[in-house]
């Protein structure tokens, strides 16, 4: 099946709008016609060569919302006319011990990308939800709650949401914890609200103040500029959990004082460079440094169904396809609140 899309003909190049064909559908396939797709800065990473490849030309986007209008034979799970969403993955090896643990985002074998990624079947590299339709496995789909309205600003939900969940979740976040966000973007500003919703006390650390009313607004108690002296002083010894939202270097050592006894600073995102720590930090206060990439699943499958519950969305700018190379200029300009989504029906 021939779909418009848009793509990236070339490292660093422009995207243009293109052909792209998608796959007949396999007996667990289906066939999705997309409403809604996600500008992630991992998008633009990947596109412009930060993370080099050879896989030109090439159509983006793993936040993917959009309506079933195909099935194959073998579907059981889902029917047409069902809305569904398609975060990161679109495949793993599903026999691994953390596949079957439901962690298909740590398959020992490598889970399969929604683009860029190498289709298990066929050998072809997939192309994301810069398109008008996109083909997955029923296993990978996630199914959006009928009172979720907001999908657009659903939509960024599908990576900014479960990469921030999914270690919320895993250390525990609940009534009285003390939670640190490094960070006020796409990601941060969506952990602010899961942090507040599992009943957490939210503390912001950004560079400046510039974001401090939306913070406050999304639910956190305290905003701290980092570019402050001093700005950690009173909070040492005091959170159970900091998630650094952002990939820029950063000087760890001043958060890791922040930790509590058994506190735990998690990356979520990508430094460019190997990260230091001072190991007599994590020593005294048996403190952790840890990550967090995404999430399974089934765990994708609770979040939204939280999210949907808790009245959570991504702040969103909604743009037509033809803005996309001036979005990713914005978001590189850090000129966006807080995430871009394109309208499908302009590809």
């Amino acid at each position: 099946m021939d779909v418009a899309c848009y793509q990236a003909p070339g490292a660093g190049e422009p995207l243009v709008k293109a052909t792209l064909t998608r796959r007949e559908l396999r007996d667990d396939d289906c066939l999705l016609e997309i409403e809604w797709a996600g500008i992630c800065h991992s998008d633009i990473h990947t596109v412009n060569g930060d993370w080099p490849h050879d896989n030109f030309p090439l159509t983006p986007g793993h936040e993917i919302i959009g309506k079933i209008v195909d099935t194959g034979s073998a579907v059981k799970k889902f029917a047409k006319g069902d809305t569904v969403g398609i975060g990161c993955l679109v495949d793993s090896c599903g026999h691994c011990d953390p596949c079957e643990q439901g962690q298909e985002n740590y398959c020992a074998n490598g889970a399969t990308g929604t683009y860029n990624g190498v289709d298990r079947h066929d050998g072809t590299i997939t192309q994301g939800g810069y398109s008008t339709h996109i083909v997955c496995r029923e296993d990978f789909l996630v199914r959006i709650p009928e009172n979720m309205d907001n999908l657009a600003g659903a939509t960024p939900l599908l990576c900014a949401g479960i990469t921030t969940y999914s270690p919320l979740r895993h250390w525990g976040v609940g009534p009285g914890s003390k939670v640190g966000i490094i960070g006020m973007g796409g990601l941060g500003h969506v952990a602010v609200k899961l942090a507040n919703a599992m009943g957490a006390e939210v503390t912001v650390f950004s560079h400046s103040l510039s974001k401090k009313d939306d913070g406050m607004k999304f639910g956190a108690k305290n905003y701290v500029a980092t570019a402050d002296e001093g700005f950690n002083e009173p909070y040492k010894s005091h959170f159970d959990l900091i998630l650094n939202t952002v990939s820029a270097p950063l000087d760890l050592p001043p958060f890791a004082e922040m930790l509590a006894l058994d506190g735990t600073l998690c990356l979520l995102g990508l430094p460019p460079k190997p990260v230091e720590m001072a190991g007599p930090l994590l020593v005294g206060k048996r403190r952790s440094l840890a990550g967090s990439a995404i999430g399974g699943i089934q765990e994708t499958q609770e979040m939204i169904d939280f999210c949907a519950e808790h009245d959570i969305s991504a702040e969103v700018e909604v743009i037509p396809a033809e803005k996309i190379n001036e979005a990713y200029e914005r978001v590189l300009d850090s000129d966006v609140r807080y995430r871009f989504v394109i309208d499908a029906a302009t590809f």
